[in-house]
């Protein structure tokens, strides 16, 4: 009995250690990072540490106070503002709290977390500011008045503070895949009845959720999402391609079905939030099995076209639980261009000639989908008609059809 009384009295002395009020954080950096609808703030921490976010009107600004934690020695006091953070003020509380207070230049819808540390940095502690507007509506720009544009939403992914995978010389993916976004998004937009919406068009962040959220605002008919995949192996070469996994579709599913009374958005023009659990399930499910089809017949047009500027890693479209592509609704892709970790491949992403193969051989494939899959009462769907029935018409004269490329054919 005593023994056991020993071991439990050492178990509890153990638990009490673990449980005990982490060391003394410090801020070892403050970081802002501005795109065009949110603010992010970012605290380079030297540990986990406890904090409280408050929201404070007239005039508006937001108080972070991080428990037992103080200023790094040295470290500059406070960065300048940018984006909704007019200005940054820092100052130790009696208590012991050091406290970040950020005066805004409007009111903002703020959320707050604490990341663990990976291979580039630690602890962080994160400040999200998003505006108050919605996203823009799309605008038909070359489209006649009795049909509309395709609206291909890009996604570059990682931004801000996340800058992805970094290459042996330091490329860093995030701006290899700006880069190729915005060279496809030139492209989609020079075609005839289509045009491209940026997830993000700088160097800042968009959370994932974000990301999709933002192409349904756009009412995109397909999204695609652009990176550069790192491992350990540097000989890893290729691209690749994949969609939502079904497992992903799954979990997706189970999310919707659960939220579907307090959400505004539709599935395919329909609301979920006055049907029954049978009906909202049915619908749901052939909206994300369209979805799928769709994705993958696109995903496929893709690839096929980057095995004609490269290497491919896996010659069949993959399929993966990624959080961009869980739309039920908007067909999605995410293409891994080449392995930013391969010295070599890593050369030639930094070379804008290369992104720029890359950004055609992504815009070939999604034009060549189109094409062949036209959305009924788009403008794509009557050039598609016409570039159909022009070839039986010069065939006789032995002819090749003008202005019609093989992909619209």
């Amino acid at each position: 009995m005593e023994c056991f009384r020993s071991l439990l009295a050492g178990a509890l002395l153990v638990a009490l250690a673990l449980l005990a009020p982490a060391r003394a954080a410090e801020v070892r950096d403050i970081r802002l990072w501005a795109g065009p609808d949110s603010t992010r703030v970012v605290l380079d921490l030297s540990g986990s540490a406890r904090h409280q976010l408050s929201v404070l009107k007239n005039p508006d600004r937001i108080v972070v106070d991080i428990a037992d934690s103080h200023l790094r020695k040295g470290a500059r006091r406070a960065p300048p503002g940018t984006g909704a953070v007019q200005r940054v003020r820092l100052g130790r509380r009696p208590t012991g709290e050091l406290r970040v207070v950020l005066d805004l230049a409007h009111a903002v819808r703020p959320k707050s977390f604490l990341t663990a540390p990976n291979d580039r940095y630690g602890y962080r502690l994160v400040v999200d500011l998003a505006g108050p507007g919605a996203a823009p509506p799309v605008r038909v720009e070359h489209a006649p008045a009795d049909t509309r544009d395709l609206v291909i939403a890009i996604d570059a992914g990682h931004g801000g503070d996340d800058p992805g995978a970094t290459g042996k010389d330091g490329t860093r993916e995030k701006d290899v895949v700006l880069a190729i976004a915005r060279g496809l998004a030139d492209r989609l937009n020079a075609e005839p009845g289509m045009k491209a919406v940026l997830t993000r068009n700088g160097d800042y962040f968009v959370p994932l959720r974000e990301r999709m959220q933002r192409a349904r605002a756009q009412q995109a008919d397909l999204f695609v999402s652009i990176h550069a995949d790192a491992v350990l192996d540097r000989r890893v070469d290729g691209s690749s391609v994949y969609i939502l996994s079904q497992r992903g579709a799954s979990d997706e599913a189970s999310r919707w079905l659960a939220e579907r009374e307090n959400a505004s958005d539709l599935i395919g023009g329909v609301s979920l939030d006055d049907k029954d659990d049978v009906l909202a399930s049915v619908l749901l499910d052939l909206s994300q099995s369209a979805a799928l089809s769709a994705s993958e017949t696109a995903a496929e047009q893709v690839l096929r076209q980057l095995n004609q500027v490269g290497e491919i890693r896996r010659p069949t479209v993959q399929q993966a639980r990624f959080v961009v592509l869980k739309s039920p609704d908007i067909p999605s892709m995410l293409v891994e261009t080449a392995y930013i970790s391969n010295p070599e491949e890593e050369r030639r992403l930094r070379a804008a000639a290369h992104q720029g193969k890359l950004a055609e051989a992504i815009h070939q494939g999604l034009r060549a989908y189109f094409y062949a899959n036209p959305p009924a009462g788009t403008r794509i769907a009557q050039l598609a008609a016409l570039a159909a029935a022009r070839p039986a018409v010069l065939t006789s004269a032995n002819a090749a059809p003008s202005g019609v490329t093989a992909a619209a054919r």
